[in-house]
């Protein structure tokens, strides 16, 4: 006998029609990833014997930082967990060099989503070239799709996450005291605050990354570095970018809106 609630074919069809049509009427989504099977560069790389323990240190200073109540100390952390990011950075380029590994850079998609999602996605694309990695932000769907080598994306997904946290819970902070003083225009204070921090982590992940690169290239920051390091990291930011041209052949700039609350401003560039 037939189940009683099974369609019949014609049903079946027009259902399979439907899908079609909505299907059709999605947006087209860059593949993030190699295709099936071809990601084998993997299983020729040596593995680096620090990176658990790294990781590890990274995630510790990182959840010290969202913890703490002091914003000179959720800095320092912070800073020292840019600096364990950027070294690994080195250190993975120098070993890829070394061995000739075939690696190529990658993909991923991290989410920045309403409410402030123009100031959330600035901080991304900070955090992104800090780590010598490219960010193109999706506004319709909601995310940013970030290209660079893995453990450069790993470092950008961890960094963002916990800069999210950090600026949420500051922003809080800041919100009660103005509060406080009977104010009560939160929206404006809000996008004003995520935009003046955005700005100022920007330059400060920028100017701890050119820095450390450069006691690294002199010998002072990574061992055995030498004066061949800024060939090697050239070459890598010459493949993220043509693999970043190559998935997104057009795009386009976004212009911000202006920053109509000062007081957010000066709370966000001092979070």
């Amino acid at each position: 006998s037939v189940p009683r609630n099974r369609p019949d074919r014609f049903s079946y069809a027009a259902d399979l029609l439907e899908l079609y049509r909505v299907l059709l009427r999605l947006p087209a989504i860059e593949p993030v990833g190699p295709p099936p099977g071809a990601a084998t560069d993997h299983l020729h790389r040596p593995p680096a014997a620090d990176e658990p323990r790294m990781l590890t240190r990274i995630r510790a200073l990182l959840a010290k930082a969202e913890a703490t109540g002091f914003p000179e100390e959720a800095e320092a952390l912070t800073t020292k967990a840019q600096e364990l990011m950027a070294r690994h950075t080195i250190d993975e380029a120098l070993l890829a060099a070394r061995t000739r590994s075939r690696e190529t850079p990658g993909a991923c998609r991290i989410g920045v989503e309403p409410p402030y999602e123009s100031a959330r996605a600035v901080l991304l694309d900070a955090v992104a070239s800090a780590n010598r990695c490219r960010a193109v932000w999706n506004e319709d769907l909601g995310f940013s799709t970030v290209v660079g080598f893995d453990a450069d994306l790993e470092a950008v997904e961890l960094l963002f996450t916990s800069l999210l946290v950090q600026g949420t819970t500051a922003m809080t902070r800041a919100e009660a005291g103005q509060r406080a003083g009977g104010r009560k225009r939160t929206k404006t204070f809000r996008q004003a605050f995520w935009m003046g921090y955005a700005q100022r982590l920007g330059r400060r992940l920028a100017a701890d990354a050119e820095r450390i690169t450069a006691e690294a290239d002199t010998g002072t920051g990574t061992a055995g570095a030498g004066g061949g390091l800024l060939p090697v990291l050239a070459a890598r930011d010459v493949a993220v970018a043509d693999t970043a041209e190559r998935m997104f052949p057009r795009t386009t700039t976004t212009r911000l809106r202006g920053v109509s609350d000062l007081a957010g401003w000066t709370h966000g560039t001092e979070a």
